[in-house]
C-alpha cells in the first residue's frame, strides 16, 4: 500500500484500528508475533575463522602452499633436519600474510550497528484507550502514537492530527531545514520523501508542534529499514588496486605452472630424478611469486594513511587510499558537505528600499528595526561556547536571532526591552506566527511568516515592490520571510486572531540560505583542474540546489539539473545516455543515489561519493570510495564509508586525492621494483635448467632476496614524496594497467638484464670454484646487490640525476641495511652454510659488485631515449 496517497479513513480501515482507543494489548501481541519486533535486522557477520580461510583463495597463496607441501615431502624423504627450514619458512610467510589480511579487513558492519543506535528507546502509544509508555521495539503496524517536540519518531507513521508540526529529516532527505507536516495534506503518489507532508519517518526528530499518528511500517519495512536492507545487499566492491593485484597474481601463477610443466617435460626426456624435478618446481614457484608484495603494499598504504591523518582524512580501509587517487567523479551531497548545514540570514529588504541589502555587523536603522522585530517574533535561541555558536530551535528562527545579535541586539536584551505578553504559535495553515509585546503604555503586535500569508493582512507598505523583491530573492534560492507589525492600545481581554492580525504595516523581508562553505568553491576548481567531475546530489529542492551549484562552479552553461521525479521516470539506459550532462540531482531518494553512482560506474568512471546523512550510507558503500563527514556526519555514514573527513571540509578531498595519486605512483614503483626481481629469477632458473640442468639459486636463497633484501628498499620507495605536478594530470582510466606509461617495459628490461648478469655470474662462479655452490654464491651476490642499486632507478621516470638522488632519507637507510644483510649471508661462515653459499676468490667479489652496477647506466639510457616515459 502507498500510504501517503490514502485518506485517514482508508488507513484506519486498512489497519483495523479506532484512533480514540488504539489497538488492544491482545491484538498488538498477535501482530508482534506476525510481523516481528520494530528493529533493524543485521547482516550475518563473518567469523574470524571464515575471514582467515578467505585469505587462502588467492592464486599466489595456493601455489606457495603447494610448493611448501612438495618441499615438506622432499624433506621427509631425505630425512635431513635442515631440509625442513625451507617449507616451514614458506608456510610461515603464507600464515603471516593471512593474519595481516584478517586484521586489515574492516569494511563494515558498524553501519548497521549505527543504524540500530538511531532506533528510539520508548514510544507513547494508545492501547485499550489508555496512554502507555512502551519499548519502541514492541510497536506494531496500527498502533496509535503521540508525538511532541523533542521526540524521536519510533516508526514510519501516517498523521491523523497535527498542530504546527515540524520534523527534522535532514539525515534521511538531505533537506537543511525541518519539514513542515500537515495531517490534512493530500500527497501525489510520486512525491519524494521530503514532500510527503502527511507522514513522519522512523529515526527523525520532532522539532516543533504535536501530532497523533498511526504506525504504518516497523523495523525493516520503514524507510530507515530499507536503507539498512540496501546496506546488507550492497556488496563490498573491490578497489582497482585489489583487482589489478589479483589479476597479476593469476598471471604469475599461470606463468609459474607453465614453466614447471616445461621443465618437467624436459626432465622426463632427460631422465632427471623426480626429487630434483620437484626441487626445481619449488624454486620456480618461489621465484615467480612476489611473496613480500602483499605485505609491502599494505605497509605502503599504511604510510599513506598516516600522511592523510595529518591532512584530516581518516581511512578505514587501506586499499581505498589508492582508489581515491583514481577518482574521476565526486558525487557530493549538498547539505553539510558543500554547504555549512546552517541557515544564515544573508539579505534583507526594509519597506521603502529600492533593493535588498547584504546583512553585515552594522546595518541601516530600518534594517535594524526589521531584524529586531523579527528576532522578537522567534522562539529560537542561540548561545555561545567560546567562538562556537550553538543554535537551539528552528534553524530559520535562529538565523534571524543570530543576525540581530551580530547587529548589537541580543535577544535577551531586546526581550527585556519589549517583553512578550502573548503569542499565537506558528500554524501551517496560516503560515505565520504572531507575538504581542509591551511597549511602554502601549502594545506592539509583530507577525512573521510567509509573504503570501501576511500581505493580505497589511494595509500599509509597498506590497507590489515587496512581491517583486520576494520573487527576485526566491529565484536565487533564498528562503524569504516577511515581518509586519502594528501598535495597539492594550491587549484585548480575549485576544482573537482576526483582531491581532489585521491592519498591519509591512516592515520588510529577510532572506536566508544554507551558504556554501568558503573553501568549497576553490576545492571544486582544483578538482576540475585535476580532471575530476564534481556532481551535486541532494534531497533539497532543485532551485536551491542549482543556485548553490552555480555559486560553487558545479553547474555550468549547458549542464542539466533534474529532480528525483524526473530521474525516476528514466530507464537505466536513458540515465546512462544523459549522465555526463547532469551536474545536479535534487529531491532524490537513497535508491536514486545508488542509481546515479552505478550509472557513472557503468560509464567507466571511478566514483567517489561524499555525504553525512543516513540517506547517503547506501551510496557511500556502493561507490568505489565513500567519504563521510566526521563532525556533522552520522555514525551510519561513517560506518558505510571508506574514508572520514575529520574537519568536514570538502577541500580536504583535494588533498586526499593528491595523496592517493602519490601513493598509487609509489605502489607502482614498488611493484616494478619487486617484479623485476621475480621475472629475472624465473628466467634465471628456467634458462639455467635448459642449459645446465641445474638451478643457480635455491628456493631459500630466493626467499631471502624476495623477503629480506628487497623489502626494506621497497617500503622506502613507498615513502617517496608526492610529485608537485601530480594534480595537473588527468585521473588514470579505470581499466588502466598497473604497467602503463612505460612500467611494463621497465620491468621487462630489468628482468632480462638481471637474468643476464646473474647467469653470467653463475657461470663465472662455477668456473672459478669448480662447484655449483660457487656459482650460486656469485649469482646470489649479483642479483641481490643489483636490486639494491636498482632501487635508485625506480624513484622516478626521469633521470636519477635530474634531482638530488639521495633526497629520500628512508631509502638511503634501507639500502645500507639491505647491503649489510647481503654481506652477512655472503661473508659470515655459519650463515653461508645455512644458505648453501661458499667463499669466493677476492677478484670475483669485485667482478660481482661490478656486474651488479650495470642496471644503473642501462636504465638511465632507457629513460634518455624514451623507452621509459613520464606520464603527462
Amino acid at each position: 500500500m502507498i500510504f501517503h496517497t490514502k485518506s485517514k479513513d482508508e488507513i484506519l480501515n486498512a489497519f483495523s484500528v479506532v484512533p480514540q482507543e488504539g489497538l488492544s494489548q491482545d491484538e498488538a501481541r498477535l501482530r508482534l508475533e506476525r510481523d516481528g519486533r520494530n528493529e533493524l535486522a543485521a547482516k550475518k557477520k563473518k567469523t574470524p575463522l571464515q575471514r582467515f580461510i578467505g585469505q587462502f583463495k588467492d592464486v599466489m597463496i595456493i601455489i606457495l602452499i603447494i610448493a611448501a607441501l612438495i618441499s615438506f615431502g622432499i624433506a621427509i624423504y631425505e630425512g635431513k633436519a635442515h631440509s625442513f627450514f625451507e617449507p616451514a619458512l614458506i608456510l610461515l610467510i603464507v600464515v603471516l600474510n593471512a593474519i595481516m589480511g584478517v586484521l586489515q579487513e574492516s569494511k563494515a558492519e558498524r553501519a548497521l550497528d549505527a543504524l540500530m543506535s538511531l532506533s528510539v528507546q520508548h514510544a507513547r502509544v494508545l492501547r485499550d484507550g489508555k496512554e502507555l509508555l512502551i519499548d519502541a521495539k514492541e510497536l506494531v503496524a496500527g498502533d496509535i502514537i503521540l508525538l511532541e517536540a523533542g521526540d524521536v519518531v519510533p516508526a514510519d507513521a501516517y498523521l491523523l492530527r497535527s498542530s504546527s508540526l515540524k520534523s527534522e529529516e535532514s539525515a534521511l532527505t538531505g533537506e537543511s531545514v525541518p519539514s513542515e507536516k500537515d495531517a490534512l495534506s493530500r500527497v501525489p503518489e510520486n512525491a519524494p520523501l521530503g514532500d510527503r507532508l502527511n507522514m513522519v519517518f522512523s529515526g527523525c526528530s520532532i522539532t516543533y508542534g504535536t501530532a497523533v499518528a498511526v504506525v504504518v511500517a516497523t523495523g525493516m519495512n520503514t524507510e530507515m529499514g530499507k536503507i539498512a536492507g540496501m546496506l546488507n545487499n550492497e556488496d563490498d566492491s573491490q578497489t582497482p588496486l585489489q583487482r589489478k593485484l589479483a589479476s597479476l597474481g593469476k598471471y604469475l601463477g599461470i606463468a609459474a605452472l607453465a614453466a614447471c610443466l616445461i621443465i618437467f617435460i624436459i626432465g622426463i626426456i632427460g631422465k632427471t630424478p623426480p626429487i630434483e624435478m620437484f626441487m626445481v618446481a619449488v624454486s620456480l614457484a618461489v621465484s615467480a611469486i612476489p611473496e613480500g608484495l602483499p605485505a609491502i603494499v599494505t605497509i605502503v598504504l599504511s604510510i599513506g594513511v598516516q600522511r592523510m591523518v595529518k591532512r584530516n582524512a581518516l581511512i578505514r580501509r587501506l586499499p581505498a587510499v589508492e582508489t581515491l587517487g583514481s577518482a574521476s567523479v565526486i558525487c557530493s551531497d549538498k547539505t553539510g558537505t558543500l554547504t555549512q548545514n546552517r541557515m544564515t540570514l544573508t539579505e534583507a529588504w526594509a519597506d521603502g528600499m529600492e533593493e535588498p541589502v547584504k546583512i553585515g555587523i552594522k546595518s541601516e536603522a530600518d534594517i535594524e528595526t526589521l531584524l529586531k522585530y523579527g528576532a522578537l517574533c522567534c522562539d529560537g535561541l542561540i548561545s555561545f561556547d567560546g567562538d562556537k555558536v550553538v543554535h537551539i530551535g528552528d534553524p530559520t528562527e535562529t538565523a534571524i536571532v543570530l543576525a540581530a545579535h551580530r547587529n548589537g541586539m541580543p535577544k535577551e536584551t531586546i526581550s527585556r526591552e519589549l517583553p512578550r505578553i502573548f503569542e499565537l504559535p506558528f500554524d501551517s495553515d496560516r503560515k505565520r506566527m504572531t507575538t504581542v509585546h509591551r511597549m511602554g503604555n502601549r502594545c506592539l503586535v509583530i507577525v512573521k511568516g510567509a509573504f503570501d500569508g501576511i500581505s493580505p493582512l497589511c494595509t500599509s507598505g509597498e506590497l507590489d515592490k515587496a512581491e517583486a523583491v520576494l520573487n527576485e530573492m526566491s529565484n536565487r534560492a533564498l528562503r524569504v520571510l516577511a515581518v509586519a507589525c502594528k501598535e495597539i492600545e492594550a491587549l484585548p481581554a480575549e485576544p482573537a486572531m482576526e483582531e491581532l492580525e489585521s491592519g498591519l504595516k509591512l516592515v520588510g523581508l529577510v532572506g536566508m540560505i544554507d551558504p556554501p562553505r568558503e573553501e568549497a568553491r576553490l576545492a571544486v576548481l582544483t578538482c576540475k583542474e585535476a580532471g575530476i567531475r564534481p556532481v551535486m546530489i541532494t534531497g533539497d529542492h532543485v532551485v536551491t540546489a542549482s543556485a548553490i551549484a552555480r555559486q560553487l562552479g558545479i553547474l555550468n552553461e549547458g549542464d542539466e539539473a533534474i529532480s528525483g521525479t524526473e530521474l525516476a521516470a528514466m530507464s537505466d539506459e536513458e540515465l546512462d545516455a544523459r549522465v555526463r550532462n547532469i551536474s545536479v540531482y535534487a529531491r532524490v531518494s537513497p535508491e536514486d543515489k545508488i542509481r546515479i553512482v552505478k550509472a557513472w560506474q557503468r560509464a567507466g568512471e571511478v566514483v567517489s561519493m561524499t555525504g553525512d546523512g543516513v540517506n547517503d550510507a547506501p551510496a557511500l558503500k556502493a561507490a568505489d570510495i565513500g567519504c563521510a563527514m566526521g563532525i556533522t556526519g552520522t555514525d551510519v555514514a561513517k560506518g558505510a564509508a571508506d574514508m572520514t573527513l575529520t574537519d568536514d571540509n570538502f577541500a580536504t578531498i583535494v588533498e586526499a586525492v593528491k595523496e592517493g595519486r602519490g601513493i598509487y605512483d609509489n605502489i607502482k614503483k614498488v611493484v616494478g621494483f619487486l617484479l623485476g626481481t621475480n621475472i629475472s629469477e624465473v628466467l634465471v632458473v628456467f634458462i639455467a635448467m635448459l642449459c645446465f640442468g641445474k638451478s643457480p639459486l635455491l628456493s631459500m636463497q630466493l626467499l631471502w632476496i624476495n623477503l629480506v633484501t628487497d623489502s626494506l628498499p621497497a617500503i622506502a620507495l613507498g615513502r617517496e614524496a608526492v610529485d608537485s605536478r601530480i594534480m595537473k594530470q588527468k585521473p588514470k582510466p579505470k581499466n588502466e594497467s598497473i604497467f602503463a606509461h612505460g612500467l611494463g617495459i621497465k620491468v621487462a628490461l630489468q628482468g632480462i638484464m638481471f637474468a643476464a648478469i646473474t647467469l653470467l655470474g653463475f657461470v663465472l662462479g662455477m668456473s672459478a670454484t669448480g662447484t655449483d655452490e660457487g656459482g650460486r654464491t656469485m649469482a646470489f651476490l649479483i642479483l641481490s646487490f643489483a636490486q639494491v642499486v636498482h632501487a635508485f632507478n625506480m624513484r622516478s621516470d626521469r633521470s636519477l640525476f635530474a634531482s638530488n638522488p639521495f633526497s629520500n632519507r628512508s631509502l638511503n637507510l634501507a639500502l645500507l641495511a639491505s647491503t649489510a644483510m647481503i654481506l652477512l649471508v655472503v661473508f659470515v661462515p655459519p650463515v653461508q652454510l645455512v644458505f648453501g653459499l661458499v667463499k669466493l676468490p677476492s677478484l670475483y667479489y669485485l667482478i660481482g659488485f661490478g656486474l651488479a652496477l650495470i642496471p644503473l647506466p642501462v636504465m638511465e639510457l632507457a629513460k634518455a631515449v624514451g623507452l621509459v616515459r613520464h606520464r603527462h
